[in-house]
């Protein structure tokens, strides 16, 4: 992700969470740090035709890392999108020797928790009210031990 990236990432993130989307400054906030030595990864994901239909960042300090954002448009969501933004998130924090990789991810989206367990992260806690306004909780996962070839999802399929 780079800065003129920002407009269309607040339109995808301001349809996707329209209650608690982060701000413009927060983006340039992030994208700030995110440069070599610095203490974030930010990618996109394009249509054929270059419009952004995905986002995904990464904070890692000090050996932990934490999934900051991962968002993928509506009409691209079961594709297989999230998993690919997912599995960059991982490789980088495990380029950076990060020891664990946390999130935080809405108590009433079962559809990303799903995709999270796949990756093999695994319920931690629970932060109530995380989520303004709207006072919803997050649930906070974590994976141990990031691999640079995260855990083939499709081995957890059955049938």
């Amino acid at each position: 992700m780079r800065w003129w990236d920002i407009a269309p990432v607040m339109e995808l993130e301001l349809e996707l969470f329209p209650e608690d989307a982060w701000s413009t400054g927060m983006y340039w906030s992030e994208l700030a740090e995110a440069h070599p030595g610095g203490t974030r990864h930010y990618t996109v994901a394009t249509a054929a035709d270059g419009a952004i239909v995905g986002y995904a960042g990464l904070m890692a300090v000090a050996g932990e890392g934490d999934v900051q954002t991962i968002a993928v448009d509506r009409r691209h969501q079961g594709t297989g999108l999230g998993a690919a933004l997912l599995t960059d998130l991982i490789r980088e924090a495990a380029r950076r020797d990060c020891a664990e990789l946390l999130l935080e991810v809405r108590v009433d989206n079962p559809r990303a928790q799903r995709l999270y367990e796949r990756f093999g992260f695994e319920a931690v806690g629970i932060r109530r009210n995380y989520y303004q306004p709207a006072g919803i909780d997050a649930l906070v996962m974590r994976l141990d031990n990031p691999r640079t070839e995260p855990k083939d999802p499709k081995e957890d399929r059955h049938g």
